[in-house]
């Protein structure tokens, strides 16, 4: 066998190699032999059928199954006495002419071919004992549990009934029943009964609410509204409608005292029980954003201390990925490039940027993951399946059959816990200062992280 490197540019290999008929034509005999005792064919005792007859009716299948393996396994030679790892399937090109194909499966000529890969260059590791990552910390006050309980109040405010001729105001709730048309034409899902609507929660159709203000209970009106033209139903999108809506109750949000009494409308004990519920919250919601916050900073240090030169195929499918999502989403709300203040010149290169960047860091946390021997546990990977089936009520069996049976799936839920991980490997090492910042600092700094990725 001989294998030449023909080429060697920057992450790109390709080698050109020759086998033998002789060697694929030992092999072949030997499958044939060792098949030799399995195969039953009418006419012959079991084990003695002639090698030279399974040649004839196997050869070819044979010579191909064994090319197939020696192609695989010459390559794996290959790879690992050179310490290649491929950063994506290997490129084989093998002969196509049927008559050089026949001669190649009959053993009667050479076979040639070449293999094109592209590798993962070598990672040389930082020391992370070096690098130094500012925590920010947040304390909740009593001002943050105040604000808390109110939106909590806000949101379970009681309604009351305002009465024969009242009319609707932006604040009140107001039960209709609707039938939507488009062009005089009823549509799929534009018949409602019973439905409450909060004036001014913008939950509705644009202008819908408006048009509500000044109903009184039993009262018929058209109102005349326009679909988004991002609405999820293409068929709605951009329309013009008409809904003959008639207002069946009308309300008036009520007074809420927060004290004990409305603490147990919550199945809280008591006014500090629910304190204490609204405080712990925030704390893990603080928690969460400066989580998010270190391991920002933490990848642009990671960023910064290894530059390298990543895989363009990598680079590429991430690209391919990230860009087809903002067309998509720029399609689904009406956009453009203009839009944005931009140019579809510019987003590309921002975002081959952005991928550029993806892949490092990944290749950088998988580097780093493999020399420290960090892995996930499968009981890992089953408590955020758990975590994920709790999120869905009443679907949990359906959620963990999904998942059980959906190895992509679960490798994306193991991706972000061994991202984890290797993170907080990093941090123990890394000189890690708290810095006490406010709120609306640490969420100005979350937003900012947002833009920049």
């Amino acid at each position: 066998m001989q294998v030449k490197e023909t080429v060697a540019d920057g992450l790109k290999r390709e080698f050109q190699i020759s086998v033998p008929a002789a060697d694929i034509d030992a092999k072949v005999d030997a499958q044939l032999v060792d098949m030799k005792d399995k195969v039953k064919l009418n006419g012959f005792r079991p084990g003695k059928v002639p090698v030279g007859h399974l040649k004839r009716l196997y050869g070819r299948s044979v010579a191909a199954e064994t090319i197939d393996k020696l192609i695989r396994e010459t390559n794996d030679a290959i790879f690992t006495e050179r310490g290649f790892r491929l950063a994506t399937e290997p490129k084989i090109t093998m002969p196509t002419e049927q008559a050089e194909v026949e001669q190649i499966l009959a053993g009667k000529s050479d076979l040639n071919y070449t293999v094109a890969i592209e590798v993962v260059p070598a990672i040389e590791l930082a020391d992370f004992k070096s690098f130094s990552v500012e925590k920010p910390v947040v304390e909740v006050t009593d001002a943050d549990v105040e604000e808390a309980i109110k939106r909590i109040a806000e949101q379970n405010r009681a309604f009351a009934a305002k009465g024969e001729g009242a009319k609707a105001e932006t604040g009140d709730r107001v039960t209709v029943s609707f039938k939507g048309t488009i062009d005089g034409t009823p549509f799929d899902g534009g018949t409602g009964e019973g439905i409450q609507v909060l004036i001014g929660s913008g939950t509705f159709i644009p202008g819908f609410e408006e048009q509500l203000i000044g109903m009184a209970e039993g009262e018929t009106r058209t109102l005349k509204v326009s679909f988004p033209k991002n609405y999820a139903s293409e068929k709605l999108a951009g329309q013009p409608a008409e809904f003959e809506t008639t207002a069946t109750l009308v309300e008036a949000p009520q007074p809420v005292t927060i004290d004990d009494e409305f603490a147990k409308t919550l199945g809280l004990e008591s006014l500090d029980k629910l304190k204490e519920a609204a405080r712990e919250r925030l704390t893990a919601e603080f928690a969460g954003a400066t989580r998010q916050r270190v391991k920002r900073l933490l990848l642009d240090r990671l960023d910064e201390a290894h530059k390298f030169e990543a895989p363009p195929s990598l680079v590429a499918q991430e690209f391919e990925l990230m860009w087809n999502s903002v067309k998509a989403e720029m399609a689904s709300n009406a956009k453009t490039f203009a839009d944005e203040d931009t140019t579809e010149e510019a987003a590309k290169a921002e975002y081959q940027t952005i991928a550029d960047r993806r892949v490092r860091l990944g290749l950088v946390l998988s580097e780093i993951g493999e020399k420290n021997k960090i892995t996930v546990t499968d009981d890992e990977v089953s408590r955020a399946v758990i975590e994920r089936a709790r999120q869905m009520p009443g679907r949990e069996k359906e959620v963990w059959d999904y998942y059980r049976s959906n190895a992509e799936a679960l490798a994306q839920l193991r991706a972000p816990i061994y991202e984890d991980k290797v993170v907080d490997f990093i941090l123990e090492l890394a000189n890690v200062t708290e810095k006490k910042v406010t709120r609306d600092e640490l969420y100005k700094d979350e937003d900012a992280d947002k833009t920049a990725a």
